[in-house]
């Protein structure tokens, strides 16, 4: 049993360090060198601390970071990006925005272990102190940048998966990680994601941007026109959950405006929405 519950924790802390790993690629562009250590003690207090609910396991996750980390993060995805000097609200999001990727990517291990759906909803940034927990150490390293982020599991999220382990047939229970791409785990078949394909998102259409003084607001009327900061022949964008995904030009559909695609926003891009 002891043995069992080393082995599950050593592949919670891999998947949750690969998942991190892949979240940095597509945001930086390169993917970071990674180290565990298993045997981390609890971290300190201050930094930043998110509290992940891990249902339908007994037991909740905790990453735990200083702040000058989670500043160096922030600033080398945003230098990715082309942003220098970025405030520290910019610096903030951004982490948090790679974490927030992370931890979904993280709970297809977990659900490859448990044999059914782990969420992460609910998680948040947390004033608490830190409960008894599993911790490991991962540090990132990207050129020169590195950084460090404690990662706890709470005792019962183990409990969960060695109990469900013991439930499972023998020839089922095992823990086998999925079919490698590219060196990231793949995640297995999610009946939540085969949900949130029929879920539908606003998308809008700017057209551009123009600053206008008060006094003129006020004197606007019936065919008064607003210069946009945008020529005719350039493409619009395409919104996405206040994020531009793509640009592409106005084009008439059966009556309707309609915006063809002619270009995918990388993901560099994408962060420089986040500031």
């Amino acid at each position: 049993m002891i043995t069992e519950r080393a082995a599950i924790q050593k592949k919670l802390f891999e998947g949750f360090a690969s998942s991190l790993a892949a979240a940095v690629e597509s945001s930086a562009g390169l993917r970071p060198d990674v180290s565990i250590d298993f045997a981390a003690a609890a971290p300190g207090t201050g930094g930043l601390v998110w509290k992940q609910p891990l249902p339908p396991l007994g037991g909740a996750a905790w990453a735990a970071i200083s702040e000058v980390d989670w500043k160096a993060a922030g600033q080398r995805m945003l230098a990715a990006a082309g942003t220098e000097d970025a405030p520290e609200a910019a610096l903030k999001s951004t982490f948090l925005e790679v974490l927030g990727q992370a931890l979904p990517a993280w709970a297809q291990t977990l659900t490859a272990i448990l044999g059914r759906e782990v969420t992460c909803a609910g998680g948040g940034e947390s004033g608490d102190s830190l409960p008894p927990a599993i911790w490991a150490a991962i540090e990132l390293s990207l050129d020169a940048t590195r950084v460090t982020l404690a990662l706890g599991v709470e005792p019962g999220v183990i409990d969960s998966l060695a109990a469900s382990l013991q439930d499972q047939p023998a020839e089922s229970a095992k823990i086998v990680a999925a079919p490698a791409a590219n060196g990231v785990p793949a995640a297995p078949g999610s009946k939540t994601f085969d949900l949130l394909l029929d879920v539908e998102l606003p998308v809008s259409v700017s057209f551009g941007r123009a600053q206008v003084p008060l006094k003129d607001v006020l004197k606007l009327t019936t065919g008064s026109i607003v210069e946009l900061n945008r020529a005719v022949v350039e493409p619009v964008d395409i919104v996405i959950n206040n994020r531009v995904i793509a640009r592409g030009e106005v084009v008439v559909v059966e009556g309707n405006f309609g915006v063809r695609i002619q270009q995918v926003v990388s993901p560099h891009e994408r962060l420089r929405t986040l500031e």
